[in-house]
């Protein structure tokens, strides 16, 4: 046989995939994967591809610039997360399975491969982490250790707790302030509590036994009811806080909260169907009313604060040269109690603006980083007990409503501020993350519990210590969060008593203006 001569080309000469065709490729994997940058503090996700979005149920935008740990939640005891630091400190390899819980608060079960990408110092850029969802994998386990573990004495005392459970579980239903029905998987009515009787105004005769669409002589043959049951319930399991407004013959117009769940459980309750109905039609009224009187009250103090703002300007620019010293200090504090005024009734307005859907924004290009570097040196100048430092890169241009962005900067810089009082530091943190503009606030003061993470951002929230030391009305960050929703970035906060906070929020660089 002829042997001929074949050259092969060395590894350091051969030409890798281009990047567009490597992002197809990943994107057309069935497996999570996730890129990290070491280099950003906090080692920020700066890529995920399609199979991870739908794992977790986040949007791209809303993942770019998060840490990992977001997944956690409030789970963060695990020995798999250590294990997880330990690595990327070392720079090392690890494989560990951890519980992630997605964006509905679903939990899921996740096989993490974590690979460090080094460049050609040894130095660590950035992480790559492969993700399997190996919940069913778990449950399986689960099962069949529950199955190895059962008697026939076992089946007999479960038999006899399962009787006491359903006389215990029945009592609950029925004192629970919500309505609940309970179906086969054909939508046929088995059981409703009285709330549900004595809401709807029904018997249990014409309730149980009864086709849920032919309730009340067709009453609840609703069209949102039935795209809920019907398309939503099969494809998300379960289906939380879905809003569905109908006019009833007999009791009026219901504004109702639907939770609907599908037990997927084998034995007598399979295939059952939990429909728990909460009527908010008197709630939503009220907030309504709450609604009206905020936009009414803050325009009608509008015209004559302002006429005050004015009497106290020629107060200042007129005042004699032989005033008093002590009338000139009455002066000046009025005109900054009145300044103060004048702010919280912008603050006021600017929620009635958003809560009627009526917030403008004037959109275009401007210089981000001058925008960041005016809004500091003013709050600088206002608080020289405190050291503001910026870090990262400059970002440049950025497309947004400026006047907007300065306010949620200094809201955001002003509450560090304000609540740290014990600590002089106050950390700027600027850097472009993929396509986006991450920009961190960091303090070292109080910070703020667990419980109240999630409801920062509420409108008229505060949190229970801080509100008895520190005056507000709790909107500041609900009209940071609304601005850089309506810029289509995120705004969140991770923070642990005593240790101080961090606001984050992202901007997209190339924002569409067809859509802005």
């Amino acid at each position: 046989m002829e042997t001929k001569n074949i050259k092969h080309t060395p590894l350091s000469e051969q030409r890798f995939l281009d990047p567009t065709i490597l992002a197809s490729v990943l994107d057309a994997t069935n497996t999570g994967v996730v890129i990290t940058n070491n280099l950003l503090p906090d080692n920020p996700i700066i890529y995920c591809n399609a199979a991870f979005e739908e794992m977790c149920g986040y949007d791209h935008d809303e993942i770019i610039g998060h840490n990992c740990r977001f997944l956690q939640d409030k789970d963060r005891s695990q020995e798999a997360r250590f294990k997880i630091a330990q690595a990327i400190k070392d720079g090392e390899n690890c494989v560990v399975e951890i519980r992630n819980y997605s964006k509905d608060g679903r939990l899921f079960h996740n096989e993490l491969h974590l690979s460090p990408v080094k460049d050609v110092s040894g130095n660590v850029t950035h992480f790559v982490g492969i993700q399997n969802d190996v919940s069913l994998r778990k449950k399986a386990e689960q099962m069949l250790q529950m199955n190895f573990k059962e008697t026939e004495q076992k089946v007999i005392e479960r038999t006899r707790m399962l009787k006491e459970s359903e006389e215990y579980l029945s009592s609950i239903v029925e004192t629970i302030r919500e309505s609940l029905l309970v179906m086969d998987k054909d939508y046929t009515v088995l059981s409703a509590n009285n709330h549900f009787l004595n809401t709807f105004k029904v018997s249990i005769n014409d309730t149980k036994g009864k086709l849920l669409y032919d309730l009340g002589n067709g009453q609840w043959d609703i069209p949102e009811l039935r795209l809920m049951m019907e398309e939503i319930l099969p494809t998300n399991n379960p289906v939380l806080d879905y809003e569905v407004e109908h006019e009833f013959p007999h009791i009026g117009r219901k504004l109702m909260l639907l939770n609907a769940h599908r037990v997927e459980l084998e034995g007598q309750f399979k295939d059952r169907i939990l429909l728990a109905i909460e009527d908010i039609t008197e709630r939503k009224a009220v907030e309504q009313r709450k609604d009206d009187f905020l936009s009414i009250a803050s325009h009608e103090l509008k015209t004559p604060l302002t006429t005050v703002v004015g009497y106290v300007q020629m107060m200042q620019r007129f005042m004699p040269e032989n005033s008093t010293e002590k009338f000139r200090s009455v002066v000046e504090k009025t005109g900054t109690y009145v300044a103060r005024l004048n702010q919280l009734l912008k603050e006021l307005m600017d929620v009635s603006r958003i809560q009627s859907g009526n917030i403008e924004l004037h959109m275009d290009y401007f210089d981000f980083d001058k925008m960041v570097r005016e809004t500091i040196e003013g709050l600088q100048a206002a608080a020289p007990g405190h050291r503001i430092t910026v870090k990262g890169k400059p970002v440049h241009q950025c497309y947004g409503d400026e006047s907007n962005l300065v306010q949620v900067i200094n809201n955001l810089i002003s509450n560090a501020i304000k609540y740290s009082p014990d600590s002089r530091d106050v950390e700027i943190h600027i850097s472009q993350v993929s396509n986006f503009i991450k920009f961190s606030v960091r303090d070292y003061g109080l910070g703020i519990k667990e419980d109240d993470l999630k409801k920062v951002f509420e409108r008229f929230y505060r949190v229970g210590d801080i509100q008895k030391n520190y005056p507000g009305m709790g909107i500041g960050l609900y009209i940071c969060d609304q601005i850089i929703k309506n810029h289509k970035g995120t705004l969140w906060v991770e923070s642990e008593p005593g240790k101080g906070s961090v606001f984050s929020f992202t901007l997209p660089v190339n924002l569409d203006k067809s859509k802005s």
